[in-house]
Formats: structure tokens, sequence, C-alpha cells
């Protein structure tokens, strides 16, 4: 199994918490964002690790060095494209069933051993709660998403898609001709979510998504939510380091 992690982003939202190093080195109780990802993966025994990277890429350079599971792919027009330019980076070393997640965003195991079984095609982590204008939303009818994107009224919103998901190896060809055609369509400003989404509509794969159902989980973008994951982090992540 692979994993693909998007690691381009600056997290200047952040302030001072990062010191000028990627977001993913931001530090909850003495390890980086980074750290738990990885921690996880090597927990559920996914062998081969790809970070797409962007602002200061050595540090993760340096990181893959030491570790060889990690392949590090760099995107030069991170500060140009949005997630989908840098997966798109990264995409041509997919081959096998793959995990895809962002590195500043962190989840219980309980979530992760969701999407190692790959119960369907696509599987995406959702958090079913009432969504604000931020969320990316998803919506599905009879057990299947038909719909995710941040566009969507809140009141239609079943929850919000946490950010990482898990792909069968059948997929990547139809997932990376999405890719290729919402960017060939400059579709710069894209989100990842927009070639799922096209998936939903034009193909016939199993997409669904399970619920994270109280399970902790945080994306990291501003100090607010960087003092909430701190606030609740779980035994179940910090006891991964013992």
């Amino acid at each position: 199994m692979q994993a693909i992690i998007m690691a381009a982003g600056k997290g200047s939202r952040l302030g001072s918490l990062t010191g000028g190093k990627p977001k993913a080195f931001a530090q909850i109780n003495g390890k980086r964002l980074i750290d738990y990802n990885l921690r996880l993966l090597e927990k559920y025994q996914v062998d081969e690790i790809i970070i797409v990277t962007g602002y200061q890429c050595e540090a993760f350079e340096k990181l893959a060095a030491d570790d060889k599971r990690i392949k590090t792919v760099y995107n030069p027009f991170y500060d140009m494209v949005n997630v989908l330019g840098s997966f798109y980076m990264g995409m041509h070393l997919l081959h096998d069933d793959f995990i895809y997640l962002h590195a500043d965003t962190i989840c219980e195991p309980r979530i992760f051993e969701q999407l190692v079984k790959m119960e369907s095609d696509v599987t995406l982590p959702v958090d079913c709660k009432v969504c604000d204008d931020e969320a990316m939303k998803v919506r599905s009818e009879n057990g299947k998403i038909v719909q995710i994107t941040k566009n969507m009224p809140n009141e239609l919103a079943e929850g919000e898609f946490i950010g990482m998901a898990s792909f069968r190896k059948n997929v990547i060809p139809a997932l990376c001709e999405k890719t290729k055609q919402l960017l060939a369509e400059k579709e710069f400003s894209a989100y990842f979510e927009s070639a799922i989404q096209r998936l939903i509509d034009e193909t016939d794969f199993d997409i669904k998504h399970v619920p994270t159902e109280g399970a902790f989980w945080a994306e990291i973008d501003f100090m607010e939510d960087y003092e909430n994951a701190v606030n609740k982090m779980p035994k179940s992540l910090t006891e991964l380091f013992v």
C-alpha cells in the first residue's frame, strides 16, 4: 500500500507557531504533525510514502533521507495552484492501493483503520455534523456520495469530509485522467475534491463515506485549530510514540 501526502503549503495563518518551517513541522506534545501521520502509516504497514513538497522543501528532503519509505516530489508552482496541482505532481508515482492525506491533518487510529480496510473503491471519512461555509461538505444518496464541494448549501450537507481518503489501485487511471482534465481547463484553484466529483459524475466506481462517529481529527489551519488539537489530543495518538 502507498500513501501520498500533500505538504506544499506555507502555513502563514499559524503565525509564529511554525518558526519559518513547513506547517507540518508544528509540534503538539513534542511531536510534529507530520510525525503523527508517518507513525500511523507505519502502524498500518504502508511501506511507500510520497510527500509532495513546496515551501521549505529541503526540510522534507532531509526527513526523507532518514526514512527509506519516503520519496519527495517538489511542486515548484505551489504558490500558484491549489491542492489539485500538488497531487498532479506526484500522481505518476502511484501504482497500488493508496491513502491520500494532508500533512496538516491528523486523526485517531480508528479513522485510519477504515481507510486501510478499503471496503469500497474510494473511501471518504466524513464527520457527520452541521457544517459551516468553509467545510468541504458531502451529500450522499442510498449510501453513495453524490456531491463533495465547499459550495454546497450548508443545510444540504450530511457532514464534512476530513481530507483523508483511500483509493483502490483500479481507480488510479481515471483519477489521473480527471486531474489532468481539470488542470487542462485551467482550474488551477481547484481542490483535489474536484477530481473526486468527476469520478462521481462520470464513472461507476463504488464511492462511499464512512462516518467518523466522534473520533478525533483536526485540520490545523489557524491558531484556534492548533489550540483545539492540543486540548483534545487523544491518548490513542500519543501512545503511538511509546
